[in-house]
Order: C-alpha cells, then structure tokens, then sequence
C-alpha cells in the first residue's frame, strides 16, 4: 500500500481521539449548569418553605388582632353594664358580651389551628435549609472535580493535537486534502480496514487484485472502497510467495505505524 497510509491510520485513531475529548470538554459547561439548577431548586424550595411560615404568621397575628378587639369589645359592655338602669339595657349588654367572648373563642381557636400548622411548616423550612447546605457543600465539590477533570481534558486535547500535527506532517498535501474531505463526509472516518476481502466501513467485497495491493510494501497507489468512498488498507500479513527454485519466502509485512 502507499507508504503514507499507515501515517494515515494513526492519524485517524489521534483525530477520532481528538473528538471525544472536544465532546468532553464540551459537556461540562453544561455539566456546571446542571449543578447550579439543582442549587436553584434547593435555594427554591427553602424560600417556598419561607413563604408559607411567612403566610402562616400573617394569619396568625390576624386572629391575635381579631381576638383581642373582641376581648376589648367584651371589657367595654361590661363597664357599660354597670351604667345601664334598664333590666332591658342590661340583658342587651349581656348578649353583647356574650357574643363578644364566643368571638374571642373563635379567634382563639383559629389562632391555634395556625400556630399548629406553623410549626409543620416551621420544620420544614429547617429541613429545606439542611438540604440547601447539603446541595451547597456536594455542588462545590462536584464544581471542583468537574473543573479538574476540564484542565485534564484540555491538556489531553492540546497533546493530541500536537500529535495531530507531528503524524500528518510525513503525508503529502493531496493525500491530506483527500482524507480531511472524506472524513468530513463520514463524521472524522476516513479509512477503511479490509479484512476477510471486505471493507469494514460498509461490508462490500474488495477486489482480490486490489487486496494484493493493498498488501505489497511496493505499491505507491491509494485505494477506495467503491461504495462508501473509505480509504482502504489491510493489516493482514502478506502471504507466502514461492521463489523460483520451490523454496517459500515470507514478505515483511506492511508497517502499521
């Protein structure tokens, strides 16, 4: 085969190895934003929890206000009985206070019921903030390795792409032009291994003639799968071959580096 081929296979492996680490990188942006929405959520939920104690303490100091306007509404008709002359008057009085007071029991009541709920929510709001110290201390760790494993990544993605460069620099500029073309076609593949007299990058038979080229360390040629368009190569040894006298002689077998 065309003795840049193997340039070209390892070339390949680098670019395919580039790939996946650009994809790395590029998930943990998105990684980061993930750990601050699940912050948000955990901040969201103690200042919901906040809201209803906050509603909660509202209502009650309302029936704390209703209560005492009825319990000083009830103080005035008593000292206003004391003044009336009228068995009539009085009894009105009576059934004001009477009223007044049922009034402060009901005020009373509701106060209560609300300071019950209040303490539910009061827990609440402390589970909300233990889970929100919680999140925060596990997120800033998870920031740190997430951080961490970007400046490794990129440090890999700057020594293959070094290796990029060192490993295309032997391959002539056409052959270069060629394998970026097709690889851009096939999302970063461009070459081919035959194997078993079949291209693997779609399975078709390659001609027998075109193996045998393939295989010669002589050959200066560039062979292309004629279905997907790959640039084909074999790292399957070179078979035996006999010399005139009878005796059989193993050809070295094409580098693959």
């Amino acid at each position: 085969m065309h003795p840049a081929i193997p340039h070209l296979i390892e070339l390949q492996r680098v670019d395919h190895q580039i790939a996946l680490l650009r994809a790395d990188l590029e998930s943990f942006p998105k990684r980061l934003r993930e750990a601050d929405t699940r912050l948000t959520g955990a901040r969201g939920e103690v200042a919901a929890a906040k809201d209803v104690l906050a509603k909660s303490n509202a209502e009650r100091k309302k029936f704390e206000f209703e209560a005492q306007e009825w319990k000083d509404r009830a103080r005035k008709y008593r000292d206003q009985s004391g003044a009336v002359k009228t068995n009539e008057a009085y009894r009105a009085l009576q059934h004001e206070i009477a009223n007044a007071e049922a009034e402060v029991a009901k005020a009373e009541d509701r106060q209560l019921e609300v300071m019950m709920k209040a303490e539910e929510v009061e827990r609440r709001v402390k589970l909300a903030e233990s889970r929100l110290k919680e999140a925060e201390q596990s997120l800033a760790a998870e920031k740190k390795t997430i951080e961490a494993q970007a400046a490794e990544t990129k440090k890999q993605l700057e020594a293959a792409t070094a290796e990029h460069e060192k490993t295309i620099a032997p391959v002539p500029e056409d052959l270069r032009d060629l394998y970026a073309r097709i690889a851009k076609r096939h999302n970063g593949t461009a070459m081919a291994l035959v194997r078993d007299d079949q291209c693997r990058g779609c399975g078709l038979r390659v001609l027998p003639h075109i193996v045998q080229e393939l295989r010669s360390e002589t050959s200066e040629e560039v062979y292309r799968c004629e279905s997907c368009g790959l640039i084909l190569y074999t790292l399957e040894p070179i078979p035996y071959a006999k010399t005139a006298d009878g005796s059989a002689n193993a050809a070295s077998p094409a580098s693959t580096t």
